[in-house]
């Protein structure tokens, strides 16, 4: 099973170039990234991991850039996004960023999708929340066109598309394509609609969810199956196992928002799972 990590990098943590290098040096496999734009200061919003937010969600750094940073500095470390909040990019722009970055890795990159919790966040780049999952899938199937091998239009609820010449193209085609989000048949059929698999956060509860997730998966005539990728894990010998036991190929470790010293530290310890 491969182990990856996740971490709110901020102008206060460690760099993304020190941390990749020391990712792939002592054997992890990968890094994702998580995005917020902003963090309005006024809001009505409560944020599901509890109050007060915590300080670094409103620092953390562009996860294009900063992955851009980490792929410079290696040649193996596979590099995500965990998660792209899709409906507050102009989709064309995040096409290109998606594929100029899996280009330049030689294929590394994963996209990891998310709806948001953050209603004011999301407000300030004009986002209509109570259409923001069809907003979302909308804007993968138009991105999927910029990506596809020969000029293809697209024209969605949302957003249209002419047939374009758009380079570079991902390396393996679409890169692979994981939602995020809590288990349940709405977020399933989305799954099976239009991505690869699901990053559930935590990674509770799934040998009851994998059933019906991978139920979901079939009724939608999807050949194989979905790829699920617990994310933001807090390890332990035990629920690691627990993983194998499933069959789950890949694993990803929350590291802390710190310096240096501190995230090494962690990496270290994390270093007995590998």
């Amino acid at each position: 099973m491969r182990i990856a990590t996740t971490i709110f990098l901020t102008d206060e943590t460690i760099r993304p170039d020190r941390l990749g290098r020391e990712l792939e040096q002592r054997g992890f496999a990968g890094l994702y990234l998580p995005e917020h734009t902003h963090i309005p200061a006024s809001r009505d919003t409560p944020a599901p991991m509890g109050e007060p937010l915590p300080r670094e969600y409103g620092r953390t750094l562009d996860p294009f850039i900063a992955l851009g940073q980490a792929a410079a500095v290696t040649e193996r470390l596979a590099l995500g996004t965990g998660i792209t909040l899709v409906t507050q990019h102009d989709p064309i722009d995040l096409a290109k960023q998606i594929a100029t970055l899996d280009f330049l890795s030689g294929g590394r990159f994963t996209l990891g999708v998310g709806y948001g919790w953050n209603v004011e966040e999301a407000a300030d780049h004009g986002v209509e929340w109570s259409t923001r999952r069809e907003l979302t899938r909308d804007r993968v199937a138009l991105m999927r066109a910029l990506w596809a091998a020969e000029p293809t239009a697209y024209k969605g609820t949302f957003g249209s598309v002419r047939a374009s010449h758009a380079h570079p193209k991902p390396v393996h085609g679409a890169p692979r394509i994981l939602l995020g989000g809590g288990a349940g048949p709405k977020l399933f059929g989305q799954i099976a609609g239009y991505a690869d698999g699901w990053l559930p956060i935590g990674g509770r509860g799934l040998a009851e969810t994998l059933p019906v997730l991978r139920q979901a998966w079939a009724d939608a005539g999807r050949t194989g199956e979905p790829v699920v990728v617990p994310y933001a894990v807090r390890p332990s010998p035990g629920k690691l196992a627990h993983y194998r036991e499933l069959g789950l190929q890949e694993v990803v470790l929350q590291l802390p928002p710190a310096g240096e010293a501190e995230v090494l530290r962690t990496l270290d310890d994390f270093a007995q799972y590998l």
